[in-house]
């Protein structure tokens, strides 16, 4: 075979050029877009956790309401939402609270003391807070969501508003 001449150099060179920026481009384009993926499904994530949460203190409510028996309180100094019910002659209380960066439930009777940390891991979450608002409601903010409660079964019930 014949030799290469310079211009089949130059149209060599040009193509080996033209693949590498094509090949680098592919390359950028790959990067960009795992990052991209991975910032919204974190985003995502942590979103859907606290929607879970949310979720959850709703069904709570609605399914322990017995006529105002749920109330914004205190356990061990820790924001709660309290669920008094009396079964026979004992008083227990249900408490949903925020420790330690967890969610905690705990059912106890009320006559025993208990300490925050013996409750049950719920979720793991940023913060959340239980506030009495108007009418009756309870509002519950977990991250940069919030939601209203009506606690009585004779109210209104439902989801009334989610902020985010």
């Amino acid at each position: 075979m014949g030799k290469a001449t310079g211009g089949q150099k130059v149209d060599t060179i040009f193509v080996l050029i033209i693949f590498s920026v094509f090949a680098m481009s592919v390359l950028l384009v790959l990067t960009l877009g795992a990052s991209m993926y991975k910032n919204m499904t974190e985003t995502s994530r942590d979103g859907q956790a606290e929607r879970t949460l949310l979720s959850f203190i709703w069904t709570k409510i609605k399914n322990s309401d017995e006529g105002g028996l749920v109330y914004v309180g205190e356990f061990h100094g820790q924001n709660a939402l309290c669920f008094d019910e009396i079964i026979g002659d004992e008083e227990y209380q249900t408490v949903v609270y925020y420790y330690d960066g967890w969610v905690y439930e705990l059912f106890y009777d009320k006559s025993i003391e208990l300490l925050p940390s013996e409750g049950e891991r719920v979720m793991e979450i940023e913060n959340l807070l239980f506030e009495e608002a108007e009418y009756g409601l309870i509002k519950v903010s977990a991250g940069d969501k919030s939601l209203l409660i009506s606690p009585r079964t004779h109210a209104h019930s439902g989801q009334l508003t989610i902020d985010s």
